[in-house]
């Protein structure tokens, strides 16, 4: 191993090789930056064909942030346009409707399989001559001073970079090595995914079914499928988990229904603990948080990974800005920036998800009323017409200081 190859240098270590670490690698990749990503994990492990029933609901705007990394060509023609949303308190007549030609010609977004934005990713990495894949590799140190940052691996490598971004997860090593705390607490649920395979078309529907024990969402994927997240007591979910297939099948259809027509499951059967955590802080000296590192939210609104896109994008502007006039992207006015940014956006989604959870996770009879005459209202009388459609734009991902991303906009 020559010393070109021992110690790699770099603008920015992205520590963690999910979803989000990958797609800030190709933003960053995308406008020339010097990245490093390095993943414990094999690459091939996450390139597995075949469906495992994990999904994920992109927003309008993280495609966008996905298109600007070059990734999203790659994943148009496997994913599941959302064209209308509708939420329903048990099956109560009176629901809340949303319709994407309200606020444009656009979707609200679409239902991805895990695999195909992992292998979109993968993809892309190579393409990419300023960005280094290093896995699978387990990062041993951290070092933090001043003058920038050392990364040691254990295979002996060293990354050198003036930025390093935890993109690792709640249990995330960086924010630990940073000693920044957090604060959340467990809900008790649990989140159950499969997948249906049905008769009837969709027609782009997204339902969130709203059950004493938690919502309940059906998601339309590319073709007649649809994904499956059923939020139930913790103490249940295990049961739900282990019955056998026609049990489980009738357990669905209780709660899916027959506007799909006959179904089957398919994929895998799958279970979660649902839980808020959020980092005190975002950055520190030469270090940044991004996603799952520094907030996790309840599905109930499908923006976990939509907020991570987001933290994306706005790191990628902070550090392009940084480098295109000559300053220093790890420096701590272009992190506080960062921090500035996200955290109001982060917040009022943290805050919103765990209101929502309590105050539909019942069966409490007058916060029920409450909740549905609350949604008839907002459905159907003029004067609301206007909070309907901001909620249709904050589910698009399209309210608040949007980075030039998710705007559309080149880096």
């Amino acid at each position: 191993m020559n010393a070109k190859e021992h110690d790699i240098r770099v603008e920015v270590a992205v520590v963690g090789g999910g979803l989000a670490g990958l797609t800030l690698a190709c933003a960053l990749g995308t406008a020339g930056v010097e990245v490093a990503v390095i993943d414990r994990d094999p690459p091939e492990s996450q390139m597995v064909e075949g469906f495992d029933g994990r999904t994920t609901a992109i927003a309008f705007g993280s495609a966008r942030v996905l298109d600007g990394a070059g990734v999203w060509a790659d994943v148009a023609d496997e994913a599941g346009p959302i064209l209308d949303i509708r939420v329903t308190d048990q099956n109560d007549p009176l629901f809340l409707h949303y319709d994407h030609r309200d606020v444009g010609d656009d979707p609200f977004g679409w239902i991805v399989e895990n695999r195909v934005l992992r292998r979109a990713l993968m993809r892309r990495l190579p393409q990419l001559p300023t960005v280094r894949h290093i896995a699978p590799v387990a990062v041993t140190g951290l070092h933090r001073d001043a003058g920038g940052v050392t990364v040691a691996l254990a295979d002996g490598r060293t990354v050198s970079a003036r930025l390093v971004v935890g993109a690792d997860g709640r249990k995330s090593l960086v924010r630990e090595h940073a000693g920044i705390r957090t604060v959340g607490w467990s809900y008790g649920q649990h989140g159950i995914i499969t997948c249906i395979e049905h008769a009837e078309p969709h027609g782009g529907v997204a339902v969130e079914l709203f059950l004493p024990a938690g919502p309940f969402a059906m998601l339309p994927m590319a073709g007649n499928r649809t994904s499956i997240v059923w939020t139930e007591r913790a103490e249940l979910a295990a049961w739900y988990l282990k019955l056998p297939e026609h049990r489980f099948t009738a357990e669905l259809r209780a709660r899916v229904g027959d506007w799909l027509g006959d179904f089957k499951p398919v994929g895998v059967r799958a279970a979660y603990p649902l839980s808020l955590m959020h980092a005190e802080r975002y950055t520190d000296q030469r270090l940044a948080l991004i996603s799952e590192a520094s907030h996790a939210m309840h599905p109930i609104a499908g923006q976990g990974l939509n907020v991570g896109i987001r933290d994306v994008a706005a790191l990628a502007e902070v550090v392009v800005d940084a480098l295109r006039v000559g300053l220093d992207p790890g420096a701590a006015d272009a992190l506080d920036r960062y921090q500035r940014w996200r955290r109001v956006d982060t917040m009022t989604l943290l805050a919103t998800t765990d209101a929502l959870t309590r105050l539909f996770s019942n069966d409490i009879a007058p916060l029920a009323m409450a909740r549905r005459l609350g949604m008839a209202a907002i459905d159907r009388l003029p004067p609301l017409k206007p909070v309907k459609k901001f909620f249709m734009r904050h589910a698009m991902g399209m309210v608040g200081e949007l980075p030039r991303m998710v705007r559309g906009e080149a880096l």
